[in-house]
């Protein structure tokens, strides 16, 4: 059986996959929407950096670290989503990243459940 910190690894990892198909995916995005693409990197390369940093914390502030992770996967998956319905990004290339972020996402839930 795998341990609490195994899964923590596993969800990091996952989250590091997630944040290069995100990257991949709005590359060669069109012209003006370079704010949204940003958000999107920027929350998909807080969820592995606040997973991270959760391995050095414990209880509350472990949790803590966990949710933002939880809330950046979350909202990188909403700005993929959002550049896909006005065509600012292929959706074939950003179907990979969301569902990575979903993964990531009941990956990061049950690491908050589990209380450790």
């Amino acid at each position: 059986m795998a341990t609490p910190t195994d899964h923590a690894g596993t969800a990091l990892e996952l989250a590091r996959r997630a944040f290069t198909a995100t990257v991949q995916a709005v590359a060669g995005s069109r012209r003006g929407w370079g704010h949204l693409v940003d958000q999107a990197v920027r929350a998909a390369s807080s969820v592995p950096l606040n997973l991270a940093e959760s391995d050095g914390r414990e209880g509350n502030d472990r949790r803590h670290h966990r949710r933002i992770a939880y809330g950046s996967a979350k909202e990188a998956r909403v700005a993929l989503l959002m550049l896909v319905s006005i065509a600012a990004i292929d959706g074939r290339r950003a179907e990979r990243a969301i569902r990575l972020h979903d993964r990531v996402c009941a990956m990061i839930w049950r690491l908050m459940e589990s209380r450790r």
